[in-house]
């Protein structure tokens, strides 16, 4: 069993040249349908799994194309990773679509748009009110 520290600086090395394999390295036109970016990677106590968390900009269909891409090119994934990362075993590779930078940007919407519905011009001034209690 490694160590958390060991886990964290295997997991953040992954996650570097995935990065880099997904600029340059895979050849798939599909991966290239999407801006796609890894968000984080997940690496199993015993280094033998490791689940690659990607963002993907686009359209819905150019989404569920890049992913298709990407669970088709994990084998070149970690053959490379074995060839880049120098560890006793290559950990498995799974490809998992992260969805939480939009949900972050649908709330961020969300609140703008409820501090926009009560800017100072829709709420009533405190001495307007108290002008027609008298």
């Amino acid at each position: 069993m490694a160590t958390n520290r060991r886990v964290s600086r295997v997991a953040e090395l992954i996650k570097r040249e995935v990065s880099q394999m997904l600029i340059n390295g895979i050849k798939d036109d599909r991966v290239g349908t999407g801006m796609v970016s890894v968000t984080d990677v997940d690496v199993s106590g015993d280094l033998q799994h490791a689940k690659i968390y990607v963002s993907i900009y686009g359209t819905e269909e150019a989404k569920a194309e890049t992913m298709a891409g990407l669970k088709s090119a994990t084998g070149f994934v970690r053959s490379e990773l074995g060839a880049r990362v120098r560890l006793r075993r290559t950990p498995e590779v799974t490809f998992i679509e992260d969805r939480s930078i939009e949900r972050g940007t649908k709330v961020l919407s969300l609140l703008n748009k409820l501090e926009n519905e009560r800017s100072p011009d829709n709420i009533p001034a405190a001495d307007e009110s108290l002008e027609d209690d008298e």
